[in-house]
């Protein structure tokens, strides 16, 4: 592609599978899906790196405390069924994105399988949601950094990890990567090393330690203390924290080999990150009592701290530190690469589809990125009450994300499957069973969080929000069939 050159999206024509329009018949292949214009530079490890450690966030290290209060040792249970669900939506990505991959991904796919109000308010809510979470990480990062360099005021943190990630993202694709790999390998290095230290201290092998067996597992109120409810409001709890999965299947259309680099990236990532997940709840509720643990306290850190390990709470808000740091670099990546597809099919301003001569969507970055920079001014004058409204507006957003990515799933294995089976080199398990299966374990979620009061309210202003942009979606719809039946 020239340097600088803007490419046009392809014209609207009559799509299959009930897809008003879209970019079905654009470009070669036997789906329509063309070359990406972005630039290559992604290479397997980055790929790999950012499926095991992207979505390994704040959320585990910090939030599986709500989680642990409400399940007891079901936690564990409650670990292994989120997790599952999480499992099912990658594994409908990754056949997908294998068979199609686009910078869009699951954007592009629903608006292929769907129609484009699918493609258009997964697309746009998915993107809202990034980069509220990416300034709220940004805030998060600042808090810690503040603590350390006190002098350094709040809002003067937040600004520079935002130029410093818009520089990253705006040089070159292999930035982010690298950034992302070795965030990646941190995070797993200090879960590794807190399962091996924790797996001593159960078989009593550390100084100081006896071995606890299942005496934890067991007593203080048994395995599951508030019973099969606590497992369920469990699952509620630590859903959200699996968020984050899906940007490695955008980030596949930028690498050297895509449909052979999501294949690997989707198959190495589920059975791992289930394992850290439920790997680390199983040493934390059996090296200690349920109730030891505190609110506003990481289990990792009160862990940490009974076996001995000096500053424990630094090392703990160290990790924490990268983790926000990585989750605002893949954010950042993830939102831009997703408004430049919805620009590709005329889905937002042309002007964004501007490329750098890297192939950097460098509009779409600074697009993106915009809110990050007015975190800013909102730092100085109310850092809690308006990222708490934006987050209640974005919480439950992923369900809806996920959902889509499920109906989409179900109505694109059948077309492949008729024209163009060679490209299922990725396969959903026991289909279509288990995707509808997933489907029913979201609508569960959303009726338990209905009947949740802490959860209710994320769970409406998400259903607003969605509400919203969907009805923006089918008025686009409905002013394009007029003008059309006018010509």
């Amino acid at each position: 592609m020239p340097s600088g050159a803007s490419p046009e999206p392809a014209a609207p024509g009559p799509g299959p599978l009930g897809a008003g329009s879209g970019p079905l018949g654009a470009g070669p292949g036997p789906l329509g899906a063309g070359p990406e214009p972005l630039g290559g530079g992604l290479k397997q490890r980055h790929l790999t790196m950012l499926g095991l450690g992207g979505v390994i966030g704040a959320g585990l290290f910090v939030g599986s405390g709500a989680g642990i209060a409400v399940a007891g040792p079901g936690i564990v249970l409650s670990y292994l069924i989120a997790g599952a669900l999480a499992m099912c939506v990658m594994r409908m990505l990754g056949e997908m994105s294998a068979a199609m991959p686009a910078s869009g991904a699951f954007s592009v796919h629903a608006e292929r399988a769907l129609g484009r109000w699918a493609g258009f308010s997964v697309g746009w809510l998915y993107w809202f949601l990034l980069v509220v979470v990416l300034a709220v990480e940004a805030t998060g990062a600042a808090r810690i950094a503040n603590g350390w360099a006190p002098g350094v005021p709040q809002w003067a943190w937040v600004l520079v990890f935002m130029v410093v990630f818009t520089g990253a993202n705006l040089a070159a694709v292999k930035n982010f990567g690298e950034f992302e790999f070795w965030f990646a390998a941190l995070k797993i290095f200090a879960i590794v090393a807190f399962l091996v230290l924790g797996l001593l201290a159960i078989l009593g092998v550390l100084p100081d330690t006896d071995p606890v067996g299942l005496t934890h597992l067991t007593g203080d109120g048994g395995f599951l203390p508030h019973g099969w409810s606590g497992v369920v409001s469990g699952v509620v709890a630590v859903l959200f924290a699996f968020g984050g999965l899906e940007i490695v299947t955008i980030a596949a259309a930028e690498s050297d080999d895509p449909v052979r680099s999501v294949a690997r990236a989707v198959r190495s990532a589920v059975y791992r990150i289930l394992f850290f997940y439920v790997g680390s709840m199983l040493v934390i509720v059996t090296v200690l009592p349920w109730t030891a643990q505190q609110a506003g306290i990481s289990p990792y850190v009160t862990v940490l701290d009974s076996i001995g390990v000096p500053s424990a709470g630094t090392l703990m808000n160290i990790v924490v530190f990268v983790a926000l740091l990585s989750s605002l670099n893949a954010n950042l990546y993830g939102s831009s690469r997703m408004v430049f597809s919805l620009a590709e099919r005329g889905e937002a301003p042309k002007g964004l589809l501007k490329v750098s001569e890297g192939g950097v969507p460098r509009r779409a970055v600074l697009a993106s990125v915009a809110f990050g920079f007015v975190s800013v001014l909102l730092n100085l004058k109310w850092p809690e009450s308006v990222f708490l409204y934006l987050l209640n507006s974005v919480g439950a957003a992923l369900l809806f994300v996920w959902a889509l990515i499920a109906l989409s799933q179900l109505r694109l294995r059948r077309r492949i499957e008729r024209e163009a089976p060679e490209t299922l080199t990725l396969r959903m398990w026991f289909f279509p069973w288990l995707t509808w299966a997933a489907l029913a374990g979201m609508a569960v979620v959303v009726v338990l969080m209905l009947r949740d009061d802490g959860a209710r309210p994320q769970l409406l202003w998400s259903a607003g929000a969605a509400a919203l942009v969907i009805a923006v979606a089918w008025a686009r719809e409905w002013r394009t069939g007029r003008s059309a039946s006018r010509c």
